[in-house]
């Protein structure tokens, strides 16, 4: 038992970084559920959201498509990448 301090604060690291990411999940999870709301799309699998997209008008899927793009967005805070992935 010679490191049971820093075994506890690695545990509690590790249940918090659990936590941050279950949290992202949800987050992402609520977005996809307004999509799928919003644009009326019944079947929740990648090729439901597939068809709805090729029945979309040029409007629609670019509105959808900035939504998407704002909402998955590199985070990334230097300049350089951010004009690399315009």
């Amino acid at each position: 038992m010679k490191n049971s301090g820093l075994k506890g604060a690695l545990g509690a690291l590790a249940v918090v970084g659990v936590a941050l990411a279950a949290r992202k999940i949800s987050e992402k999870r609520k977005f996809m559920k307004g999509i799928f709301e919003e644009y009326d799309i019944k079947e929740r699998t990648p090729f439901g959201f597939a068809d709805k997209i090729r029945e979309m008008d040029d409007e629609k899927y670019a509105e959808l498509k900035n939504k998407m793009k704002e909402k998955f967005a590199s985070k990334c805070c230097h300049n350089s990448c951010r004009k690399e992935n315009a």
